[in-house]
């Protein structure tokens, strides 16, 4: 533990001592420093393409996914929807069975009293 820290406070000590230095001040020809501002101008122009081409990119992956989870949601609506149904109908098929049960039931009693 105590080489982690010491290793910490080395690095501190050594990130200090590069702030604290200072470069020195280059001169510049007029002629240089238009081709700099062209140059800066067309890193500039081709950051902001790329920038936007990753934006582009970034909507087509979002809408992608909003359709992704749109086609989720219907998906389980139906089966949802479906399910209900298949409830629905057991039901109504139990129902049926126990008023036939009943009736035969009901037949027999009536049988068996002639």
């Amino acid at each position: 533990m105590s080489k982690i820290v010491a290793t910490l406070i080395a690095g501190l000590f050594a990130t200090s001592v590069y702030a604290q230095t200072t470069t020195p001040a280059t001169t510049t020809t007029p002629a240089a420093s238009k081709a700099d501002v062209k140059a800066d101008k067309k890193a500039a122009k081709a950051e902001a393409k790329e920038e936007k081409a990753d934006v582009k990119a970034d909507a087509k992956l979002e809408k992608k996914a909003a359709e992704a989870n749109a086609d989720v949601a219907v998906a389980k609506a139906d089966a949802a929807k479906t399910k209900a149904k298949a409830h629905k109908k057991a039901a109504k098929a139990k129902a049926e069975a126990a008023a036939d049960k009943a009736e035969a039931h009901a037949d027999q009693k009536a049988a068996a009293a002639k």
